[in-house]
C-alpha cells in the first residue's frame, strides 16, 4: 500500500510539473502569438471579407451598408465574358511563362555559380562569392530604374547588338511574344495574320493563339532582371549545402572510378536534393508573386503583356477601386501557389523510401 502510493504521488507531481511547464511554454511564446495574430492573420481574415464583398474602399468594410457579394468576385474570374476575367487571365498567362523560365534558369544558374565558388582551387573566392551575391541585397527598384537605361531605345544593349549588325528592338513597346516571333521566322505562321485555327477558339476568353504566345520581348528584360538578381540568394544555400556533402564520400566515388560529370550526377546532385526543393519552392512562391519589377518597368504594358496576377490585383483594389475584385485576385493567387507547391512536393517526394513502406515486411518465424 505505501508503495502504491509513493507511485501515485510521483505521478502526480510530474502532471503537476509538466503542467507549469506548459503553462511558462505559452507565456513566452503568448507575446510572439499575440504580434503575429494582430499583424498577420487578422489582416488576412479582413481580407478574405473584403474579398466577399463589393466594397469601394469608401468607409469601413464592416459598416452594414456594404453590400455582400459572396463568391461572385470568385466566380467573375472565370466564369463571367467581361474584361476582368480576361485581364485575370492574361495575368495568369503571362506570369506562367515568366515562371516557366525564371526557376529553371535561376536554379541551374545558381547551382552552378555554387559549384564554380566551392572548388578549392580558386583562387579569391571570398571575392566571387561576394561579387555573386550582390544584386540580391541591392534594391529591386534601383536595378529596375537601370535595366530601363541599359536597355532604352540607346541603351547599352542595343548599342551592343548594333555591333553586330542586330537591330535591336524597342524592349519595353514591343508586345510580340517570343512564340509568335519563332513561328514567323520559322514560316509557320504570320504575327500580323494568325491561324483561323488557332485563332477561332480558346478557353476562359483567351483564343489558343494568345494562350501559345510566350513571354513578350518586354517580360524578357523583366526575366533577365529577375534571374540575374535572385541567383545570388540560391548560390549560398546551394554553397551551404555542398560543403556539408562529406569529404570522404566524394573521395570513396573518386576511389570506385567515377569522373566528373559521375561524381556530380550521383553523389551531389542526391545529397542536394532537400536543398534543391527548398530553392525550387521559394523561386515558385516569389515568381508567382512579382510586382515590383512590374510595377517599376512597365505597369502591366505593352498591350498587357507584362501583367501579373500581383500587380493586377493591386491595380484593381487602389486604381480601379473594386476592392473585392483586387482581394479576390489576391487569394486565388495564393490558391494557385499552395497548389503548386504541393504538386512539387509530390513529384520531388523520395520514391525510394516510398517503395520501402509499401514492400511487405517478412513475416517473423
Amino acid at each position: 500500500m505505501a508503495g502504491t502510493a509513493i507511485r501515485t504521488g510521483r505521478r502526480a507531481r510530474r502532471r503537476t510539473g509538466a503542467s507549469r511547464e506548459n503553462v511558462a511554454g505559452w507565456l513566452f511564446v503568448a507575446p510572439v502569438v499575440a504580434i503575429l495574430g494582430l499583424f498577420l492573420l487578422l489582416p488576412i481574415l479582413m481580407a478574405l471579407w473584403v474579398s466577399l464583398t463589393d466594397w469601394n474602399g469608401q468607409g469601413s468594410p464592416f459598416r452594414a451598408g456594404v453590400p455582400f457579394v459572396g463568391l461572385d468576385n470568385y466566380t467573375g474570374l472565370f466564369v463571367r465574358d467581361d474584361l476582368s476575367r480576361r485581364n485575370f487571365m492574361i495575368s495568369i498567362r503571362n506570369n506562367f511563362s515568366y515562371v516557366v523560365i525564371v526557376v529553371p534558369a535561376q536554379t541551374v544558374l545558381a547551382l552552378g555559380l555554387a559549384l564554380a565558388v566551392h572548388r578549392r582551387t580558386l583562387r579569391g573566392r571570398g571575392f566571387f562569392r561576394t561579387a555573386f551575391y550582390f544584386p540580391s541585397v541591392t534594391s529591386s527598384v534601383a536595378i529596375s530604374v537601370l535595366f530601363l537605361f541599359i536597355f532604352s531605345d540607346s541603351g547599352a544593349v542595343t548599342e551592343l547588338l548594333a555591333i553586330f549588325g542586330v537591330g535591336g528592338p524597342q524592349w519595353f513597346s514591343d508586345s510580340r511574344g517570343l512564340l509568335h516571333l519563332l513561328l514567323s521566322a520559322l514560316g509557320l505562321a504570320d504575327v500580323d495574320a494568325p491561324p483561323p485555327a488557332l485563332t477561332g477558339g480558346g478557353a476562359f476568353g483567351l483564343s489558343w493563339w494568345e494562350w501559345l504566345s510566350g513571354p513578350s520581348v518586354a517580360m524578357c528584360t523583366i526575366i533577365v532582371l529577375a534571374v540575374w538578381t535572385t541567383s545570388g540568394t540560391f548560390m549560398l544555400m546551394f554553397l551551404a549545402a555542398l560543403q556539408d556533402i562529406p569529404v570522404a564520400l566524394e573521395e570513396a566515388s573518386m576511389l570506385d572510378g567515377a569522373g566528373r560529370r559521375q561524381r556530380l550526377w550521383y553523389v551531389t546532385l542526391p545529397m542536394l536534393k532537400p536543398t534543391l526543393f527548398l530553392v525550387l519552392t521559394l523561386g515558385l512562391i516569389a515568381t508567382w508573386q512579382v510586382f515590383d519589377q512590374v510595377y517599376v518597368m512597365s505597369q502591366g504594358g505593352p498591350a498587357k503583356t507584362t501583367l501579373t496576377p500581383a500587380y493586377l490585383s493591386y491595380r484593381t483594389a487602389f486604381r480601379d477601386f473594386d476592392y473585392g475584385s483586387g482581394a479576390a485576385i489576391s487569394f486565388v493567387l495564393f490558391l494557385l501557389i499552395v497548389l503548386l507547391a504541393a504538386l512539387q512536393r509530390w513529384v520531388m517526394r523520395d520514391r525510394d523510401a516510398v517503395g520501402d513502406l509499401r514492400r511487405p515486411r517478412p513475416r517473423r518465424s
